[in-house]
């Protein structure tokens, strides 16, 4: 008697004209849409929440509208050229950029030097540590005010003290003119831009192993060449974020401005927001295209940064 093999699976398989059948796909219709239904309300939370507010802000600023609101016909470009216009147009531009700039410059060195700090093992460091949460857990707007109170001319803490220890001889008006005014209030946007920038840097710099510092000690690297060639460019991802989140952060920034000068005397200390919301007051048109151009000034900035630090280029 002879024995037959069963079959194997790929002849069981087959048809009476020897094709395997194809087989039947089980994926249903929900299936083939793939991670479409998971993010579909991120995507219209992001429409509703930015683009939709963009598109409608873009359309204002090309339309004639009264104080009470009430939309009076198209307006085309006339409001970007009354804006263009206007005389202290240029100088709070240029005092918008120089605001930001020497805000987030400051900040991102306060807080390297600060997170190079809180990476060391010292007594009390978790205090500290603690300690440089409270700008960041305080309003912005109630720090704000808390500093104008201080700067007061006649009843200031600064003043007083000042006056006491014979430094000035009358009290000063630090917040009455353009030149000591931008000082302070940039003093008071780095001192609440700290806590974040300072944690940002502080994860990434935990996140570099050891093992490399060990390897530049055995190779005989110095502390310096240490910190240039290994911390640096591995702290860069870090970096980044706390850069491009602080641009744009300290370039929208109003609370602070408004809050101790409201961006007087006259435009001396308004940055480019501040002028924006003064000129909602007697046209909301030409307040509107002022905000497209605070938005493509915003694009710009982080776009020239990004540029300029190669971001998506490896060392």
């Amino acid at each position: 008697m002879s024995l037959k093999a069963p079959p194997s699976p790929a002849e069981s398989g087959r048809g009476r004209g020897g094709r395997a059948p194809r087989p039947v796909s089980r994926r249903s219709g929900i299936a083939r849409l793939g991670p479409l239904p998971w993010i579909a309300p991120v995507i219209l939370l992001i429409l509703a929440v930015v683009v939709w507010p963009v598109v409608e802000l873009i359309r204002t600023s090309f339309l004639n509208i009264s104080i009470a609101g009430k939309v009076r016909g198209s307006a085309g470009t006339d409001k970007f050229k009354k804006l263009f216009e206007e005389s202290d147009f240029g100088s709070v531009l240029m005092w918008t950029v120089v605001w930001t700039v020497v805000v987030v410059t400051v900040t991102m060195l306060l807080s390297l030097a600060l997170a190079q700090l809180f990476n060391q093992k010292f007594p009390g460091r978790r205090i500290t540590r603690w300690a440089l949460i409270a700008p960041w857990a305080a309003s912005v707007l109630m720090t704000a005010i808390g500093f104008k109170w201080m700067l007061n001319q006649t009843a200031g803490v600064l003043n007083t003290l000042m006056l006491d220890l014979g430094l000035i001889d009358s009290s000063k008006d630090w917040l009455g003119k353009a030149e000591t005014a931008w000082p302070w209030m940039m003093a008071v946007a780095v001192f609440v831009s700290l806590p974040f920038t300072t944690y940002t840097l502080l994860a990434g710099l935990q996140t570099i192993p050891q093992d490399v510092y060990e390897a530049s000690r055995i190779d005989g690297a110095g502390p310096w060449q240490t910190y240039r060639h290994i911390t640096l460019p591995m702290l860069r991802p870090a970096f980044l974020v706390g850069v491009v989140i602080n641009l744009i952060n300290v370039f929208n920034s109003f609370p602070i401005i408004w809050a101790m000068t409201q961006g007087g005397p006259g435009y001396d200390t308004s940055t480019s927001m501040v002028f924006m919301y003064k000129l909602k007051e007697t046209d909301i048109g030409e307040s509107a295209a002022m905000s497209v151009v605070n938005f493509l000034m915003v694009v710009v900035l982080v776009l020239i940064f990004l540029k300029v630090s190669r971001w998506n280029e490896e060392d």
